[in-house]
């Protein structure tokens, strides 16, 4: 199967390691690469305007020609969300499931990439072969269809990347994990495990998804107004199962959110929602019907600021707002960064009257991923020589370590790397071996990597501080024509703080006039003088530090 016979692979960490998102690992054989999921990260309260966070590519950029193909192990944003970005750098097939190829092929007509002929459809069950590599796709359970684990066989022996699971005994779609191929692989030896660590700090295992549904079909029954339900747009089965309950409740469901929308559409056209059409309306037309006659399916779980559920919560939706009475079900769990908008657009909800169910009240939502029973499954079934948690920040991953440890795995065997670090493994010896290029690219607006450390400071000290620019007019002899002049946004309302501006005013024109007596018409030395004389003084009278920008125009 491989052109040369030394038995040794490189694993490479992009993302997803220390942290929970932007998941893509590289793996290395016989001069070839295969990328394993380039997801996206959610960025966190301090990335001030920042849209999305991705993996570092620059290694893929100088290694593009060795690169053979991309596989994926299921169609969440953290997996998928990259290849937008790394498509039009890197043009190789794409391996999945049909589920997961339906999201991503969405995606990339939004971002105009166009045609799906390198989007190749893989059956779980099935194995496809990416130059020299053949990976296996392992169905397993989580909170999207069509999930699965890999095995890539290399040269070294197979791989096991088993980065989003749980072992569902009652699945939705009747779908069980392959518990039995895993089992198998571990009997033929596997190389290296590698397992998400989420989940790793509860005990025993994860609920099954059709506990929800019972939750559900409770909230429907006692409901007697309208009811919102609020879920990830990539969570098929939960969303099936709302459209069980509006059937049996005779409800009509109206869709709200534009991901919401689109994955209906795709998982209905894919096969993988059940339901007659006709219970589907426009969200213009609810208000044609009862109250008690409609559900609302929506984005909005995580708080998003312009989701249709905290529109709502704000009151400024288009076409809905929430009354007095009406049943609001937030089905999911608040992703790491979002608890605070979340608990907003609860507490807004609530105001108005509504009766809000989420996940710290009842059973609204299970995770989709393994707990700690299921997690040392994985280990007994797989019993790799090497083990690597992911899918974690770093606390899960070192809890995860010693629950491999705990299940027989040797220490010395056992690696929490740093992204971007090399992992040399042949079948007696695991080391690091060096490093590559790795870390986060931020996506704002169009632009991909133009927003850096100094932006992100410079936006921090904005919203701390403000801005305050002081424009002066001089000639070539650095003489005052005009001004100074001071405009401040963010830092104080002129009007109410006159004396102080003022002030500011006689201290920019003495030192100034200091400079003019020198002979010192230079700008950057002028704006210098400027800045700190204001810094000075601003501190020593507010105890505050705005942004200072000197604006000199010259006549």
């Amino acid at each position: 199967m491989f052109k040369k016979k030394i038995k040794e692979v490189t694993v490479i960490p992009l993302g997803g390691i220390g942290e929970i998102g932007k998941n893509m690992m590289i793996v290395e054989a016989n001069d070839e690469i295969l990328i394993v999921d380039a997801g996206v990260k959610f960025p966190e309260d301090e990335l001030y305007g920042v849209d999305l966070v991705i993996p570092d590519i620059s290694y893929l950029r100088k290694n593009r020609d060795r690169i053979k193909g991309i596989v994926l192990t299921h169609g969440h944003e953290d997996h998928i969300g990259a290849l937008p970005y790394l498509l039009k750098e890197i043009n190789v097939p794409v391996y999945g499931t049909k589920l997961t190829l339906g999201l991503l092929s969405g995606k990339l007509r939004s971002h105009n990439i166009l045609g799906d002929a390198y989007l190749k459809h893989v059956y779980p069950g099935h194995s496809v072969k990416v130059g020299s590599f053949k990976v296996e796709f392992i169905r397993v359970n989580h909170s999207i269809a069509d999930a699965c684990a890999l095995a890539i066989h290399t040269p070294a022996g197979p791989l096991v990347y088993a980065s989003d699971f749980k072992f569902d005994q009652t699945p939705i779609d009747g779908q069980m994990a392959d518990i039995h191929k895993l089992a198998e692989l571990g009997n033929e030896g596997v190389l290296a495990l590698f397992s998400d660590s989420t989940n790793v700090e509860r005990e025993g295992f994860t609920m099954s998804e059709k506990e929800v549904g019972k939750t559900i079909d409770k909230n429907f029954s006692e409901a007697e107004q309208k009811i919102f339900v609020a879920s990830f747009a990539s969570n098929i089965h939960r969303i099936q199962q709302v459209f069980d309950a509006a059937m049996k409740y005779n409800r009509k469901v109206a869709l709200s959110g534009r991901s919401m929308i689109n994955n209906v559409g795709i998982a209905m056209d894919l096969g993988y929602l059940d339901f007659p059409e006709e219970i589907l309306i426009d969200v213009k037309d609810v208000k044609n019907y009862p109250d008690d006659k409609v559900v609302l399916l929506m984005t909005g779980s995580q708080g998003e600021r312009m989701a249709a559920l905290t529109r709502m919560a704000r009151g400024d939706h288009y076409h809905i707002s929430v009354e007095k009475g009406d049943t609001i079900i937030v089905s999911a769990t608040a992703i790491p960064g979002n608890a605070k908008a979340v608990g907003k657009t609860i507490n807004q909800l609530f105001k108005r009257g509504a009766n809000v169910i989420y996940e710290a009240l009842s059973g609204v939502h299970v995770s989709g991923h393994a707990s700690q029973e299921e997690l040392k499954l994985m280990l007994n079934l797989t019993r790799p020589t090497y083990f690597f948690p992911v899918h974690g920040e770093y606390r899960h991953l070192h809890l995860h370590a010693k629950l491999a440890e705990s299940v027989g795995v040797s220490k010395e065997n056992i690696f929490i790397p740093d992204l971007g670090d090399k992992i040399h493994l042949t079948p007696k010896e695991g080391k690091i071996t060096g490093s590559v290029e790795a870390g986060r690219v931020l996506i704002d607006g169009l632009g991909i990597g133009d927003v850096g450390n100094v932006v992100l400071r410079d936006r921090r000290l904005l919203s701390e501080n403000g801005i305050l620019m002081v424009v002066v007019t001089i000639n070539k002899k650095g003489k005052i024509l005009a001004g100074p002049d001071i405009i401040s946004r963010g830092f104080v309302y002129i009007r109410e703080s006159e004396s102080l501006i003022r002030d500011a005013n006689k201290e920019v024109e003495k030192v100034l006039a200091k400079c003019e007596e020198r002979g010192i018409a230079e700008w950057s030395v002028l704006k210098s003088e400027m800045r700190n004389v204001l810094n000075t003084f601003l501190y020593e009278r507010i105890k505050r530090r705005p942004m200072i920008l000197p604006i000199i125009m010259e006549v």
